[in-house]
């Protein structure tokens, strides 16, 4: 259920210099929110008017917050970046649709920014777990002792091999045969799409978040469509309201 709620900033701050973690007092978000979904903040300045869609990186429920960790990569993330605790913002949420939750052996398969909204999804989880997490660089790796904390076995890789194996997600995958009853994964197309390879050759059930421009969160602008498998072929769907979240066999890559 969506609800829109004048939110207190609970605390902020920066994982690294273009990074930044922050928690939101919101009650009824939280209490209704689910590992993989995502929320609308909307840059109260009177110039940008669009909302920007951000994953929810981790749910409090006892004390009504949801943390959000997410890249200041233009005006209205840098505006959020720049406020402070006690600071109100107008949210949207939860928005889409998140991950299904199995039992079994569980793979998390994160890449850059796809990383945190994995966090709430290995908390939840019961059993074995394994994450892969893929970064540019040593500077970029964000949250692995999280998971680490949470009971995961954690794998790194790195372009550059600064931080863990050199290479990417899947490339790491294939080296150490990393298996398991259902992937869960966030991050660049371009990885979810070979990582859906991977998972296909294998047997192994996939769930993809992914990443499109979303400029309403609530599947009015039609601006967030991809390419879906069905009885006639394909249709399309749209990421804010359909997915975020798709079974990896379903996608027209």
């Amino acid at each position: 259920m969506k609800t829109v709620e004048n939110t207190a900033v609970a605390s902020i701050g920066l994982l690294t210099d273009d990074i930044c973690d922050m928690t939101l007092h919101c009650p009824e978000i939280a209490s209704h929110a689910k590992a993989g979904q995502f929320v609308e903040l909307y840059p109260d300045n009177g110039v940008n008017l669009l909302a920007r869609p951000i994953s929810i990186c981790a749910i409090d429920t006892g004390n009504g917050n949801i943390r959000l960790v997410f890249r200041i990569v233009g005006k209205g993330t840098e505006l959020f970046s720049r406020l402070n605790t006690g600071d109100r913002i107008r949210v949207l949420g939860p928005c889409g649709n998140g991950f299904s939750l199995s039992e079994g052996r569980a793979v998390l398969v994160g890449g850059g920014i796809g990383v945190p909204p994995l966090i709430e999804t290995c908390r939840q989880l019961r059993g074995d777990k394994t994450v892969v997490l893929g970064f540019r660089d040593k500077s970029n790796a964000i949250l692995c002792d999280e998971f680490e904390a949470l009971g995961a076995k954690v794998h790194v890789a790195s372009d550059d091999g600064s931080i863990g194996f050199k290479g990417n997600v899947v490339e790491l995958m294939k080296s150490e045969n990393i298996t398991g009853d259902m992937i869960y994964s966030c991050g660049p197309r371009i990885m979810l799409r070979f990582l859906s390879d991977y998972a296909i050759e294998r047997g192994i059930p996939c769930q993809v978040s992914m990443e499109e421009r979303m400029a309403c969160g609530i599947g009015a602008c039609v601006g967030c469509v991809v390419r879906i498998k069905d009885r006639d072929g394909w249709t399309h769907k749209k990421v804010c309201k359909d997915g975020p979240v798709f079974d990896s066999r379903e996608v027209i890559w």
